[in-house]
């Protein structure tokens, strides 16, 4: 008995059942590698969970690997647990995934998760074979067939001959037999249709199935109804073995993964054939009212997100469903009415709320589970482990995890999603804390995807735990890393997992190659996670003073040599090296050496008055780095007002080329553009400046001020067109003198008795003020505040 079904098709998976209650085969075979023949009975365990997966992949490369999901709704699935539950022998016969897999020329050219397929046929990589680079375009039998009924959508033909045919009587067979007969018609005309790998496939399953019926007297075949003229059709014993004679093969392991229901979309890429797995799920598990129990799904995730969604709704949504299915002539309302109808009468016409319904129930975050005891590698059962441990259990929806260092539960959960991360296992990725910027938080965002499991068992190579296999990737990183970020960040990342075992290797390959670089952009570019390392390691409790004698000694040598490496630089690498100097000065900042600090500030501070030679001729510092070397100065209060004024003064100077002002304009106001706000005597040298800019030179320098006005924030450019529109003769008076009254708002001297009236409001706010303070006041006061 051959049944050709569509993969993940629940119309399919019901008829399947009931053809398989009627013959009661004593063999069910399934499509699928026959490597999982020694895990199907795990299929029958309570603990199993579909979306499941085999997951298979070669031992030497885990990275060549394929997958075979079964959803609740996938007939295979359903084959596979009425012969579990019946006593039948099971058997998978496609083409063994040693042959598959070693079939791929090169890892790059396997597809995990994408590649078209035809709805009936196999999807690569996924539901049978990896895919092949440059194959032709595959033809989709529903789509002919769909055209051939006069439909312009294969879903929606799907729907009405299969998934909303009623449970009819007569022959459960019957429908396999039509189908068999539309697929041969297909097949009569576009040949292999596209999968030139499907004759050697096809001749296996033909080999299985002879065996199978030698030892059985009554047998089924549970495969994609594509195949079934193939596998029906008489072909010699010897042509089939002559088919797959000098195949490759490759060592191979297989075990059950947990799959996802957005897996199964195609949206994620995978070319299952089903848009709506998780309307699948529902036309299967409730066959009676479906509309009705669908409405009620769809009401509830509503009321969740209160929408305000009655009992009426429902009732008015399944009547218009139904209306809508009468006049297109339908046997039973589908997805698109049931989608019309929600929208129409639960969503007011609005595509917000039907965006949340697809992404929660017509596609899902369904995760499978697999059992404890099914076979995988130590690495995985190790990860496996640790996240029961520390409740962390693997979910296909996104979730937000806050962790607190200063707790042993968060500080190991903090470690093991670090460690997986050094192995390349995308878990959890971290996020900005949206409260505190302490080294004591951390904030991830967690989602398990199933191509983490070949990621796992590619990690395998490197270690049996997560612990061993981390520590082991860090040394092979940091020994063979090619610039000294790479080996700062290394050893970052060493103590943030809390590998210890691996911080001597880390560390000497540190050594080794801060002695031997002079190069002062690599340098700078390692300074900040260095030192980053040496507080994660007070926080953590671990010892990073080694780390912190390096640290010191390379930003000695960034002292040193910073002004020649800021020398004769072009507009790209001033770029460059002025992102070097902010982190730099951000890194110096936490070291804990004053002496460092000032030693630090001595360079900017020459960095900054570097007048020798203007910034445009050859061997001169940019204005870009001049402009921020003075800005961050005077941040830090080593400039005040005056000296920055000065040095704004001979950047700004008609000596200096306009191109070369403008550049020191954006490296100064790189910091933000309250000071313009607040110090009138630098928005007057800068307007006049801009005023004075010739008319060739500025259409040169205009990309360059809008770019560092861009930068500000929407309120302070405002702010600082209003001082400038109320002030044209700004530029002619850069200092307002006493008796001048200035801009209206802006005084130039501060009025003590307007002061004082604030300096109540301000002490509550900082919380300094007392009973007596507001005893003084009186209630007149207290009122007015």
């Amino acid at each position: 008995m051959l049944l050709g079904v569509r993969h993940h098709g629940p119309g399919s998976a019901r008829a399947v059942l009931a053809a398989l209650e009627a013959y009661r085969p004593q063999a069910v075979l399934i499509e699928g590698p026959p490597e999982a023949d020694a895990l199907a009975a795990l299929a029958a365990d309570p603990a199993m969970r579909p979306p499941v997966a085999l997951l298979s992949h070669v031992v030497d490369d885990p990275a060549r690997a394929a997958f075979w999901p079964f959803a609740e709704f996938s007939p295979e699935w359903a084959a596979l647990r009425w012969a579990l539950a019946a006593g039948a022998e099971v058997r998978f016969i496609d083409l063994p995934a040693a042959t598959s897999l070693a079939l791929l020329p090169s890892p790059e050219e396997l597809v995990l998760a994408e590649g078209p397929a035809a709805p009936d046929a196999d999807p690569p990589g996924e539901s049978g074979e990896p895919g092949e680079p440059g194959e032709e375009a595959r033809v989709d039998p529903l789509a002919v067939l769909a055209r051939t009924a006069g439909y312009d959508d294969p879903e929606r033909w799907w729907e009405d001959a299969v998934e909303h045919r009623g449970e009819e009587g007569g022959d459960p067979l019957a429908p396999f037999a039509a189908l068999a007969e539309a697929m041969a018609e297909v097949r009569a005309v576009h040949g292999d249709g596209g999968h030139p790998r499907d004759p050697a496939r096809e001749a296996h399953m033909r080999l299985k199935v002879r065996e199978a019926r030698r030892a059985h007297e009554r047998t089924a075949v549970v495969c994609g109804a594509w195949h079934v003229p193939a596998l029906a059709g008489r072909t010699a014993v010897a042509a089939d073995r002559q088919l797959l004679k000098g195949l490759p093969k490759a060592k191979v392991e297989t075990t059950w993964v947990p799959w996802t229901h957005r897996r199964l979309a195609r949206a994620s890429g995978y070319g299952a054939g089903i848009d709506s797995p998780g309307w699948y799920r529902h036309l299967f598990t409730a066959p009676d009212r479906p509309v009705t129990r669908w409405m009620t799904k769809v009401a509830g995730l509503l009321r969740e997100e209160d929408l305000p969604v009655s009992s009426a709704h429902v009732i008015e949504a399944v009547r218009l469903a139904e209306t809508l299915a009468a006049m297109r002539g339908r046997p039973l309302a589908g997805l698109g009415e049931a989608t019309d109808a929600v929208r129409a009468v639960m969503c007011d016409g609005s595509d917000v709320p039907m965006a949340l319904i697809r992404d929660r129930l017509v596609v899902g975050d369904v995760l499978g589970e697999v059992p404890p005891d099914a076979p995988a590698v130590p690495l995985a059962r190790d990860l496996a482990r640790q996240q029961r441990a520390l409740r962390l259990r693997p979910e296909a929806l996104e979730r937000h995890l806050e962790l607190d260092l200063r707790k042993d539960t968060d500080a190991a959960r903090s470690r093991l999603l670090h460690r997986l991360a050094l192995l390349g296992i995308g878990w959890g990725e971290p996020a900005g804390s949206r409260e505190s910027k302490g080294t004591f938080r951390e904030d991830w965002r967690l989602r398990w995807e199933p191509e983490l499991a070949v990621r796992v068992a590619e990690a395998g190579v490197w270690g049996t735990t997560v612990a061993s296999a981390a520590a082991a990737r860090a040394a092979d990183a940091a020994t063979h890393a090619t610039t000294l970020a790479e080996v700062t960040a290394t050893a970052e990342s060493c103590l943030l997992a809390g590998l210890a075992d691996a911080l001597p290797v880390v560390m000497r390959a540190l050594a080794d190659r801060a002695a031997l670089d002079t190069d002062v952009a690599h340098l700078a570019a390692a300074l900040p996670a260095l030192v980053r390392a040496v507080r994660y390691g007070d926080v953590r409790g671990t010892d990073a003073g080694a780390l912190g004698k390096v640290a010191e000694g390379l930003a000695l040598r960034i002292c040193v040599g910073l002004p020649p490496a800021c020398t004769g630089l072009d507009a790209d690498g001033a770029a460059q090296m002025r992102g070097h100097v902010e982190g730099v000065h951000r890194a110096v900042a936490l070291l804990p050496d004053p002496a460092l600090r000032d030693r630090w500030a001595a360079a900017l501070r020459g960095l900054a008055e570097r007048g020798d030679r203007p910034g445009g001729a050859p061997g001169g510092i940019p204005g870009l780095l001049r402009g921020a070397a003075a800005r961050l100065l005077l941040d830090d209060g080593r400039l005040d007002a005056a000296q920055v004024a000065r040095l704004m003064g001979l950047a700004l100077s008609p000596g200096t080329p306009p191109a070369e002002a403008a550049g020191w304009v954006e490296g100064f106001l790189a910091g933000g553009g309250m000071l313009l706000v607040h110090d009138q005597k630098l928005l007057a040298l800068l307007d006049g400046w801009i005023c004075g800019v010739p008319p060739a030179a500025f259409t040169d320098v205009l990309p360059l001020l809008r770019r560092t006005f861009a930068e500000f924030d929407p309120g302070v450019r405002r702010t600082v067109g209003e001082l400038v529109r109320r002030a044209p003769s700004l530029a002619a008076h850069p200092a307002p003198r006493p008796t001048d009254p200035g801009l209206p708002g802006f005084a130039p001297t501060l009025d003590p008795t307007r002061a004082e009236a604030a300096t109540h409001t301000v002490r509550l706010l900082l919380g300094t003020t007392t009973t007596t303070d507001l005893v003084t006041r009186g209630d007149g006061g207290a009122q007015d505040d």
